[in-house]
């Protein structure tokens, strides 16, 4: 032990006067009082107040539940997007150079752009990732869906969280001469400035962060901007996601892992899982503080009351999944939120449909949920991928809207291309797979969902 330099030595050793005592009981009252107060702020729900999105086959929140509600999957079609001597049979056979099916679930118009509304010019956006158009547009329609003007929030403390980790817009210009190559193509390709450039053009001074953890990357955005939201670094945060499509060479990579399906179709925990379908877009979410929100009298579509994130560490691969790390960021969730695995009534699964993503993903839920449930409360688990392919770098966010969807109409969607439970799957817990959709039993504030993400080089966020 040290004395601290602000006592005298000997004070360590005088007796303490019951003046003195009484001092110190009032101190470490007014201590205690404090840090309470601290303890509550940073577990302040965080509302989500707007939404947006465009993802394959929709274009806003309204249209997404439409597709959900109806258990709608959008068909992916051949790609049309490179040369069709990339095509295969869509056979099984992996063969060198080629895609396992080469398919999609792609957006429409992604070439188009209306640069003058953001200020930017046509040159300038030209060489711009369609990955920052779209963050820009989905911001702008996730704050009017929150009914603010987005004007109304320039010099303000808005941050800017935005999940990217494709650079397949700028692997097609690098194809360019070098005497091509014009001053725009560092700032529009960089993922950096994707968030950089929404805070420019809508002048917020709060964080702009670029996040690439992967296929965890949105989902992460949130989590990083929920603590932003509760250290005070900003007053309100947009938290996105955004996945486009461009070039052959991932989906090539992916065929040669034996990860894409050649079906076409995410049958996520299905007995005919065989891969998943890629797919593309863009989503965001408008967060605030639970307490501002009710100040400002904003629509409230549901609550984070809880979010983390963990890495797997050296388990069996760099690209395996880890059933230990996904349980304990699970578990690292519920008691961020205060909450405990009885709380919760459904999870946004992962669930890419892979035939050993799935087993672990569900075991781990397992872990986590089966020993609080009795069989009249299953935990109902899905995967929106089901509905549109795995959109990667916007995955978390899709599952997110999904969730808050849900909650705030009272309805679990159906879970799609699920003909039959895959037998590799512990099914004999209290679980269940909403192959029909039904109703959301309870009042709105107590319908919990948990949503999870997990990034191939093993980042998780829940």
């Amino acid at each position: 032990m040290t004395s601290h330099p602000s006592i005298p030595p000997d004070a360590m050793t005088a007796p303490v006067q019951p003046s003195d005592a009484d001092a110190l009981a009032q101190t470490l009252r007014q201590v205690h009082t404090e840090m309470r107060r601290i303890d509550d702020r940073l577990a302040e729900p965080l509302a989500v107040v707007g939404m947006g999105c465009r993802f394959p086959g929709v274009h806003g929140p309204d249209q997404l539940w439409q597709m959900l509600r109806q258990g709608q999957r959008y068909d992916s079609r051949p790609g049309d997007r490179w040369a069709a001597s990339l095509q295969s049979d869509f056979g099984t056979t992996k063969q060198a150079g080629r895609i396992t099916a080469n398919a999609a679930s792609w957006i429409d118009a992604i070439d188009q752009f209306d640069a003058g509304f953001f200020g930017i010019s046509n040159r300038e956006a030209s060489t711009m990732d369609p990955q920052q158009r779209l963050v820009l547009e989905i911001a702008w329609e996730t704050i009017e869906h929150a009914g603010i003007d987005p004007h109304a929030l320039r010099g303000t403390r808005v941050g800017a969280f935005i999940g990217i980790c494709s650079h397949d817009y700028l692997h097609r210009l690098a194809q360019r001469e070098l005497a091509d190559i014009d001053t725009y193509l560092s700032t529009g390709n960089s993922h950096g400035a994707a968030a950089g450039r929404l805070s420019y053009v809508m002048d917020w001074s709060g964080p702009a962060i670029a996040i690439d953890t992967a296929c965890s990357s949105s989902l992460t955005a949130i989590h990083l901007a929920a603590r932003s939201l509760r250290y005070r670094d900003c007053d309100a945060a947009i938290a996105m996601g955004v996945n486009v499509i461009l070039a052959p060479e991932l989906s090539v990579s992916l065929s040669q892992a034996g990860l894409m399906s050649p079906t076409r179709r995410c049958h996520t925990f299905a007995q005919d899982a065989d891969g998943f379908v890629r797919g593309e877009g863009c989503g965001g979410v408008l967060l605030k503080r639970l307490s501002d929100a009710v100040a400002a009298s904003d629509s409230i579509w549901c609550l984070i009351r809880g979010t983390a994130t963990n890495q797997d560490g050296r388990s069996n691969g760099l690209t395996a999944p880890n059933g230990t790390a996904q349980r304990d960021v699970i578990e690292a969730a519920l008691a961020d939120a205060r909450m405990v695995p009885s709380d919760v009534d459904y999870v946004e699964a992962h669930g890419t449909g892979t035939k050993l993503g799935d087993p672990i993903e569900v075991d781990a839920l397992k872990q986590v949920f089966a020993p609080e449930r009795s069989s009249n409360q299953p935990l109902r688990i899905g995967s929106i991928k089901t509905n549109f392919g795995h959109l990667e770098g916007a995955a978390g966010i899709a599952g997110v809207l999904k969730a808050g969807l849900s909650i705030a109409h009272g309805y679990v969607p159906p879970h799609l291309n699920c003909n039959a439970p895959s037998d590799e799957i512990d099914w004999s817990w209290p679980v269940e797979i909403p192959v029909k959709g039904s109703s959301w039993d309870g009042e709105a504030s107590t319908r919990t969902a948990g949503v999870s993400s997990f990034g191939f080089g093993g980042s998780n966020a829940h």
